[in-house]
């Protein structure tokens, strides 16, 4: 291959990464509502839900900065910042460390991917390697992991959405658990409009992972969706923020 051939193949490959870093930030809100439902489970149900976090450091005697990409676990998010505990040792960084308590906005993040029964939705910088493996290699890979990436071209967002495409629109537990939680809330009015810890109340932390059943039931039974956290915004600012069209109605 010639110098000439060397750049084209880099570049290519340098903006099939760029868009699979797009799409991880644009479709993120579908693994923090997996993972929203997950901290909720008695029994868990994932195998993994991890997230790719850029990290950079400039060396001594370098003008650009020598950049990392991580996977980071035990994942929080507030609507904007993602949170987690860096489950890599660096190759080369000296900044951070496995173990490491790290923070990363969802602008930023360069993957997500999470799995159940072995299966795996999101990974798109996974496949954007994946899709340059020769069959047998794609083998070796996923064995490597241990989990079942399926199809390159056709890269699940949530659990079942092959079979059960509403799932898109609105995860299965949000609907099974409606009637325990307008029961809850019944029972325990205050808990409408308490603050959390970090400002929120339960209608923000819904809007944020896009839960429309129970929204509809806060709103109901008078939940103020005018009422802002401690960064001034409103649930139906993380609605928007997050592009939960479906919510947006119910916040209005």
């Amino acid at each position: 291959m010639s110098n000439s051939d060397n750049n084209i193949f880099f570049a290519k490959q340098d903006d099939e990464m760029s868009l699979a870093f797009k799409k991880a930030q644009e479709t993120f809100k579908y693994f923090w509502r997996e993972v929203y439902w997950e901290y909720r489970r008695v029994i868990p149900g994932l195998d993994l839900a991890i997230v790719k976090f850029p990290f950079e450091q400039t060396f001594k005697g370098e003008s650009e900065p020598t950049i990392e990409h991580m996977w980071v676990r035990n994942i929080s998010f507030d609507g904007e910042n993602i949170t987690g505990v860096l489950a890599n040792n660096p190759m080369q960084l000296t900044n951070v460390t496995e173990g490491d308590t790290v923070s990363c906005s969802r602008s930023k993040i360069s993957d997500w991917m999470f799995a159940t029964l072995g299966k795996t939705y999101g990974g798109f910088t996974i496949h954007t390697l994946r899709s340059g493996m020769s069959d047998e290699k794609r083998k070796q890979h996923d064995n490597a992991w241990g989990l079942d990436f399926g199809d390159f071209n056709k890269i699940m967002l949530v659990n079942g959405q092959a079979e059960n495409p509403e799932n898109l629109v609105e995860h299965p537990m949000c609907v099974n658990t409606a009637d325990k939680f307008l029961e809850f809330f019944k029972e325990n009015p205050k808990e409408i409009s308490t603050v959390d810890e970090a400002g929120y109340t339960v209608l923000h932390r819904q809007a944020i992972a896009g839960n429309k059943t129970t929204i509809d039931i806060l709103v109901s039974l008078g939940a103020n969706k005018n009422i802002t956290n401690s960064k001034g915004l409103t649930a139906l600012d993380y609605a928007k923020k997050l592009n939960w069209s479906h919510i947006i109605s119910s916040l209005t």
